[in-house]
């Protein structure tokens, strides 16, 4: 059997030389054109996605909130009584001075910020019922659309 060498490539081709001709890449006007249509669907696209993710947080703060009011619900029926203002969210985690306290209440170690980052505010409601308050964004009473208070009534 022969062994079949490689043929070696044939030196009378001249190499491309598209570089030098100017054929190669984009032009500037090209690239504008490009950079001017993503900047439309972008600005088009933008206030949709912040518009659903500020929804979400109203969303899942409520959801925290209810499970919350579902927790002070078990430690009303260990002990009788909602927790003071005083003892307030933290009497969920750690109780042991409560009378007849079988905490925690809630699986974190410590209660929950709201989705904005700020602590939920704990009163005594109308008929002695906890109610549970996230300030919104602005972490603040008050306010209106995204910085309007939540609570669940």
């Amino acid at each position: 059997m022969q062994k079949l060498l490689p043929r070696p490539l044939p030196t009378n081709r001249k190499p491309s030389r598209r570089k030098d001709r100017g054929d190669g890449g984009f032009t500037l006007l090209e690239l504008l054109v490009v950079l001017v249509i993503l900047s439309l669907v972008a600005s088009i696209a933008a206030p949709r996605v912040l518009g659903y993710l500020s929804e979400a947080r109203v969303r899942a703060a409520r959801l925290q909130i209810e499970a919350l009011t579902s927790a002070f619900d078990l430690f009303y029926l260990d002990t009788s009584r909602y927790p003071t203002e005083r003892e307030g969210l933290t009497a969920l985690v750690s109780g042991t001075a409560i009378k007849r306290w079988k905490g925690p209440y809630i699986q974190q170690a410590s209660v929950p910020l709201d989705p904005w980052g700020h602590e939920y505010q704990y009163r005594i409601g109308d008929k002695g019922r906890p109610q549970i308050i996230s300030f919104g964004a602005d972490g603040v009473e008050g306010g209106a659309d995204n910085a309007a208070d939540i609570a669940i009534q």
